[in-house]
C-alpha cells in the first residue's frame, strides 16, 4: 500500500479513538505495528494528526469557546472556566515536557505495554461505570478548581500509551463525582490545550527530520482525523448519556487481548 492509504487508515483510527476512552495513541501505535510501518516518521505522524481531531472540538464548541474568550475581561464565569482548564492542563504539560524523550523512545516501543494498559483500563472503566459515586457536578463549564486539579493529575497517566487521555480524565472526573456527560465534555475541552501542546512540542523536536515531501501525507491524515473526529464528538455525549462507558471498556479489553494474541503473548 502507498503512504497515502496508510495516512487515511491512521487518520480514521485517530478520529474514531481520540475522544472515546479507548486510547487513540495505543490504537495508532498498534495499527502502525500491524501495518508494518517503520519507526521515526510514522511515530511523529501519529502525534501530528491528533491536532486535526482537536480542531473538530473547536469547530463543534466554537460558540461556547468564543463566548468564554470574549467574556474573559468581564465575566467571572468565563474566567473561572478558563482557569479550571488551565489547572487541569498544567500537570500533564509539566510531565509531558519532562518525560517526552522517555515516552517516545521507550514507552512508544512497547506494544505489549499498550495491550496490557488497554485491558487494565477497560476493567477500571467497567467497575467505575457500575459503581461510580453519585454525581454532584453536572456542568463541564463550572467544575471546581479542586476537581480540575484531580482531573489534570489523572491525565498524566495517559503519558503511558494505552491508558487513554480521555479515559484517564473521565475516570478522574467521575471519581470526583462529575456526571458522565459532563465528564466527557470536560475531557473535550481539556484536549484542546493538551493536544495542541503535544503537537507543538513534537513538531519542534522533529522539525529537522520532516520534509516538504511528507507534508501532503500529513495533511491527508490531518484532514481525515478532523472529519471523523467531528462526527464522533457530535454523537459521543448523547451516546454516553444513554449507554455509559461500558461499551468502550469492552472495546478496550477485546483490542488488548487481540493485540496480545497477535503478538504471541497469550498462551505462552
Amino acid at each position: 500500500m502507498s503512504d497515502w492509504i496508510y495516512a487515511v487508515i491512521l487518520g480514521i483510527v485517530e478520529g474514531v479513538t481520540e475522544f472515546i476512552p479507548v486510547s487513540s495513541t495505543g490504537h495508532l501505535l498498534l495499527t502502525k505495528t500491524l501495518l508494518g510501518l517503520p519507526d521515526g516518521f510514522w511515530d511523529t505522524f501519529t502525534v501530528l494528526i491528533q491536532l486535526g481531531a482537536i480542531l473538530a472540538v473547536v469547530a463543534l464548541y466554537f460558540g461556547k469557546l468564543w463566548k468564554v474568550l470574549i467574556g474573559l475581561p468581564t465575566s467571572a464565569e468565563a474566567r473561572a472556566f478558563a482557569i479550571s482548564v488551565l489547572i487541569a492542563f498544567i500537570p500533564g504539560a509539566i510531565a509531558g515536557l519532562a518525560l517526552h524523550d522517555v515516552i517516545k523512545t521507550v514507552l512508544f516501543e512497547s506494544p505489549r505495554l499498550i495491550c496490557w494498559s488497554l485491558i487494565i483500563g477497560g476493567v477500571v472503566l467497567l467497575a467505575l461505570d457500575r459503581w461510580s459515586p453519585a454525581p454532584r457536578e453536572s456542568d463541564a463549564m463550572t467544575l471546581t478548581w479542586k476537581t480540575s486539579l484531580v482531573v489534570g493529575l489523572f491525565q498524566t497517566l495517559a503519558l503511558i500509551p494505552g491508558v487513554s487521555r480521555s479515559g484517564a480524565t473521565i475516570v478522574g472526573s467521575m471519581l470526583m463525582r462529575v456526571e458522565k456527560r459532563a465528564a466527557a465534555e470536560f475531557s473535550f475541552f481539556l484536549a484542546i490545550p493538551t493536544m495542541a501542546g503535544a503537537f507543538a512540542v513534537d513538531l519542534y523536536k522533529n522539525k529537522d527530520a520532516l520534509s516538504m515531501d511528507q507534508a501532503g501525507v500529513i495533511a491527508v491524515g490531518f484532514a481525515v482525523s478532523f472529519v471523523v473526529g467531528f462526527v464522533v464528538v457530535r454523537t459521543l455525549v448523547d451516546f454516553v448519556g444513554r449507554h455509559g462507558f461500558a461499551p468502550f471498556a469492552w472495546w478496550r479489553i477485546v483490542v488488548g487481548v487481540g493485540g496480545l494474541v497477535a503478538l504471541g503473548v497469550v498462551g505462552r
